[in-house]
């Protein structure tokens, strides 16, 4: 099934693609990712999946992705099961991914997959008997990255008095490989007009196609020759770092140093220019990756996106379980714990 056939998210369906999430099921997503930021952070406890099991499968390395999705869903009360890697799976014994899925799926209300081979995911779905959420397939998407991603945005843009429609972005890094980027662009094609201004050194550039979808639905691309052109004038600079999992050749001498620095951002005159990355980053100083040295900037977001994904993630449970704001009112409670208390050394 291509994306462009795949039915529009919303309960009892699959997440596999942005292409699934239109203007209106976005506000819906974001609105009921406020209404559960206080459980989120912990300000209130909320019961409303007890007795839900979400199956947590990650093929590939994640720290955020998987902590992520599997904190949201205890805040909502519900039950984990979990496993990471090839090696304690089924799988090395060369059972197929529709099977792992059928029998997987019966122990579970909701399966999250994190698979390294493009495609992989909607396999897991085709087979699954309950809702599948992407959580990374290869170099193919990233659903629930862009929508954080948006989701920081249009907060970090909000509180300057701007909105993502019609703003102009800086994409600068690993644009071959980088899933995140391909589902962010595809995502933010829903909005009035946007100004995409891209850097990525050689052999790494932007696959035509996503440049094709974005220029088609009337907004702009612009290829630029280096990272402080792209980010002057920006008001965002998304950077990524090198997929070097997803390379076969060796890496050339050009990649070393920082991707970008705050004196590439001075140079630029955009040193209060919103700074966001998908993370992880290889903060070491010849990492080509963003660095340390704009870490204290006042538009430094990286922290906010990832506090922004259990919210986002609690909203795509509540979505695709079918999970109104109403049900999570009728459980919530105070919470008994004084969050403040912490253990002295």
């Amino acid at each position: 099934m291509t994306d462009a056939a795949l039915p529009l998210f919303g309960p009892g369906r699959h997440l596999l693609s942005v292409s699934q999430l239109d203007r209106d099921g976005l506000d819906r997503l974001f609105t009921l990712a406020e209404y559960v930021t206080p459980i989120a952070e912990r300000k209130s406890v909320c019961t409303v999946l007890d007795g839900a099991v979400l199956c947590s499968l990650f093929f590939e390395p994640s720290t955020r992705t998987r902590l992520s999705f599997e904190s949201a869903f205890l805040r909502l009360g519900g039950e984990v099961t979990t496993t990471t890697g090839f090696t304690f799976s089924s799988m090395a014994k060369g059972e197929s991914i529709a099977d792992t899925s059928r029998v997987v799926s019966g122990y579970s209300d909701v399966l999250v997959v994190r698979h390294p081979d493009e495609g992989s995911v909607a396999e897991f779905a085709a087979a699954s008997l309950v809702p599948v959420l992407n959580a990374g397939d290869g170099a193919g998407e990233h659903p629930s990255q862009a929508l954080l991603d948006i989701y920081t945005m249009r907060r970090e843009l909000a509180a300057r008095g701007k909105a993502v429609d019609g703003c102009t972005i800086a994409i600068v890094g690993d644009l071959r490989f980088g899933r995140t980027v391909h589902s962010l662009m595809k995502l933010l094609a829903i909005f009035s007009p946007v100004t995409f201004r891209l850097f990525s050194p050689p052999s790494l550039e932007l696959p035509d196609a996503i440049a094709t979808f974005v220029r088609d639905r009337g907004h702009t691309v612009v290829h630029c020759d280096s990272v402080v052109e792209a980010v002057a004038g920006a008001d965002l600079v998304y950077a990524t770092r090198v997929q070097r999992e997803r390379m076969t050749e060796e890496l050339p001498p050009s990649l070393r140093g920082s991707l970008l620095d705050r004196s590439m951002l001075v140079e630029a005159g955009a040193t209060d220019i919103i700074v966001m990355h998908p993370l992880p980053r290889d903060s070491r100083s010849d990492s080509y990756d963003l660095s340390p040295s704009v870490d204290d900037l006042p538009g430094l977001a990286i922290f906010h996106q990832t506090d922004n994904g259990i919210p986002v993630r609690m909203a795509l449970f509540l979505t695709a379980l079918g999970v109104s704001a109403e049900a999570v009112q009728m459980t919530l409670r105070q919470r008994p714990w004084d969050a403040r208390l912490r253990w002295e050394p």
